[in-house]
């Protein structure tokens, strides 16, 4: 049944922009069309600046809105860039809202072809707010003119068998014209939900997903009872961009793509195995994390290695996979014919999509899981049920180390026994979740920071020691590095907008295996750029791998190879070329900078976004929590005490952690003060008047309001460094 019907004239793309966003309110079903301005254009680029601007504008400015306010909003955008067929990794969408887990704007960087489809049916972004009465879906025809909302009475639950009805009912050309997103049943009753995006894989002719994992938008969306946002569109070309100058953006991508066909056999083979391929790297640097973040390798990893998905992956290396149709990577590796063991599924012929990195560690080797069926297993699952592999990974993590270590028993977990790799237990507790029963549907997918105070107010757990091994920040969970030998990634994800996800400031190999930045400015420098960087990909559509996963044949040997400034040229003359504006590299760091402080500005609007939200990271991200963490790196730590001046003669090894504990945490705070002060933010972490106007963020009133409020205010005193040298 169609509930409200609108019609409108598809308009031309003009140098990448369509010039009008969509805005659906589901409590009354309005549908409108917004205009997109040059100063909107200037400020904020596209993509996840668009989403921002749109939420800073529609949501309610009198108080903090609550994840499941009405009000509260999910943008969906890609930016200038996005849907260019000539250029690897052109095919993503940038999603935000306010997080369950975080009360602050999430934003998450996804494939799949609902971003182009939205930006060739004519709208740069599209806004959703409200809460329809009964379960609905939108359905947006770009070869038509047309938008639609729907009864969802009929459709399924899960996410897979929702995109191949919508799929199925709405295609032209087989299901090559459609994307599909959706989540799942457990995020009705989960915070950590997330967004499958489709696209449709033509050698198999079956859609595929990349997911918005992170923060709980899948959520929002559920919350607002979306089942599916289906979008039309038949046929994706270069023309339709009207880029300023069409050979310079085909004789780019042709640069960039050959590159990476010719290296990538060389490197790391994302062709044949993605990010697969990071579980022994990571593991051979004592990066992986094992069984809650204690340590960064295990003998049994070796289970969870490339050559063993190699193996697993169906028809792995011969580039069939791409989440966007010309990107050379092609990264996306699947297991066709899965059979679940568990689950409504048990038996069935499935296809995995992946596992990627994240969740081979997460639900890996993090939870001491080291068969790659029961990975692939828990994958599939989150999946079709809507839920965040990081997340899942992260909390079980935590969950099982309490109950391993006697904290916490079968009372407290609904009578789950989760050891470490207990993987049909944690298969049934993800179950749970999904029918909103039991520990799992009540309780564990909530996430740690809820967990916390769940199991110390009801359970008498030690809350120091829930802060110390609980891996999340701002409320959401860690991503999947150990951090305790970097300084830089504790920053990386400490000094986050949204909460420790890797795709903000990735700098952990930069540190501590090269060894790039070694001193405090050093640090603060990565702490500036690549965050404002990173950020760049999510305002115009872009993926980050072709970036830094394939590199030029003479990177090691550039100035500053850690930034790849052969692709950042790439990128400046894909940019000038599609937009027309000279553009140099430089000037794709200034529009994400603009940005990036506009989100922090947000973040204090939302009552967080000051140095207090910033500290207090959880201290296994920053060193060995317990003495068996430290006897297990022992020789390491002792050194490090003894570079720092400590006479460690006669100390116990609890003697020696305190100590370290000491050096390490002022450390942080140390940091802290100098990344503020390289992006021209007072010490409590605002953003200046003199760098929001150097910015041309000051023509908005309102964000000259809050720093007006907030500049002058000092951080809270156990938050700074004991020294006030550093700040001088």
């Amino acid at each position: 049944m169609v509930l409200k019907e609108f019609t409108y004239t598809v308009p031309k793309i003009d140098k990448g922009y369509a010039n009008q966003t969509l805005y659906i309110n589901l409590s009354d079903n309005i549908i409108k069309i917004k205009p997109v301005d040059q100063k909107m254009k200037e400020t904020f680029t596209g993509g996840k600046g668009f989403d921002l601007w749109l939420m800073w504008n529609g949501l309610p400015k009198d108080r903090i809105v609550k994840w499941d306010d009405p009000e509260n909003e999910i943008c969906i955008a890609t930016g200038p860039l996005g849907g260019v067929t000539q250029y690897p990794g052109a095919g993503k969408s940038i999603v935000t809202s306010i997080s369950p887990m975080t009360g602050i704007p999430i934003d998450s960087n996804v494939g799949g072809y609902a971003g182009p489809n939205l930006k060739f049916s004519g709208f740069d972004a599209m806004e959703i707010q409200g809460k329809a009465k009964k379960d609905v879906y939108i359905f947006i025809d770009g070869d038509n003119g047309l938008i639609e909302i729907h009864d969802a009475s009929d459709l399924p639950d899960t996410a897979y068998e929702i995109t191949r009805v919508l799929t199925d009912r709405h295609t032209q050309t087989e299901g090559k014209d459609m994307a599909v997103v959706t989540s799942g049943p457990a995020a009705e009753h989960a915070w950590m939900g997330c967004l499958n995006f489709s696209w449709w894989d033509m050698r198999r002719n079956v859609p595929r997903y990349k997911q918005a994992g992170r923060g709980g938008i899948g959520t929002v969306f559920r919350n607002k009872r979306i089942k599916a946002i289906a979008i039309k569109f038949e046929k994706i070309t270069l023309e339709l961009n009207n880029p300023a100058d069409p050979d310079e953006v085909k004789k780019v991508g042709r640069d960039h793509s050959g590159e990476i066909l010719q290296l990538d056999p060389k490197q790391n083979r994302m062709r044949v195995i993605g990010t697969g391929h990071l579980p022994s790297i990571m593991d051979e640097f004592d990066l992986l994390p094992t069984r809650n973040f204690r340590a960064g390798s295990d003998p049994e990893a070796v289970n969870l290695f490339g050559n063993v998905w190699e193996t697993i992956y169906t028809d792995a290396g011969k580039g069939w996979d791409g989440c966007w149709r010309p990107c050379a990577i092609n990264c996306s590796h699947c297991i066709e014919g899965f059979v679940p063991k568990t689950g409504p599924f048990k038996g069935k012929n499935v296809v995995v999509d992946g596992p990627e990195y994240e969740t081979i560690a997460g639900c890996g080797s993090n939870i001491g899981i080291f068969n790659p069926h029961y990975v692939a297993e828990l994958n599939f699952y989150c999946d079709a049920y809507g839920i965040d592999t990081i997340s899942f990974g992260t909390t079980m993590g935590f969950v099982m180390e309490l109950f391993e270590g006697g904290y916490i028993d079968e009372k407290a977990t609904g009578g789950h026994k989760l050891n470490w790799g207990a993987a049909e237990e944690a298969l049934a507790v993800l179950h749970e979740m999904a029918e909103g029963k039991g520990f799992g549907g009540q309780h564990f997918g909530k996430g740690v920071h809820y967990l916390k105070g769940y199991f110390g107010d009801k359970f008498n757990v030690d809350c120091d020691l829930m802060h110390d091994i609980g891996m999340e920040h701002k409320g959401l969970e860690y991503s999947e590095y150990v951090t305790k030998e970097s300084l830089a990634q504790q920053g990386g994800y400490g000094l986050t907008l949204k909460g420790p996800q890797h795709d903000e400031a990735w700098l952990i190999f930069l540190d501590q295996v090269h060894n790039y930045m070694p001193s405090f400015e050093q640090k603060a420098e990565a702490l500036h750029y690549f965050p404002n960087w990173r950020t760049w990909f999510g305002l115009n559509g872009l993926c980050k791998l072709p970036w830094n996963d394939v590199v030029p044949a003479d990177n090691a040997q550039t100035k500053e190879p850690a930034k790849v400034p052969g692709h950042v040229a790439f990128y400046a003359r894909f940019f000038e070329a599609m937009t027309g504006k000279p553009t140099k590299g430089d000037d794709l760091v200034k529009m994400s900078e603009k940005v990036y402080n506009f989100q922090r500005l947000f973040n204090i609007r939302q009552g967080k976004g000051l140095r207090l939200h910033d500290s207090f990271i959880p201290y296994r991200s920053a060193g060995p929590v317990t003495d068996w963490e430290y006897e297990s790196r022992q020789e390491r730590y002792d050194e490090q005490l003894k570079e720092s001046g400590i006479n460690i003669d006669g100390m116990s090894t609890t003697e020696k952690n305190k100590k370290l504990r000491e050096i390490r945490e002022e450390r942080y705070r140390l940091l802290t003060d100098a990344a503020y002060k390289r992006r021209g933010w007072t010490r409590n972490g605002v953003p200046t008047m003199e760098k929001v106007k150097k910015l041309g963020l000051d023509w908005i009133s309102e964000v000259v309001d809050i720093v007006n409020k907030y500049e002058g205010a000092q951080p809270p005193k156990d938050t700074l460094p004991s020294s006030e040298d550093a700040w001088r």
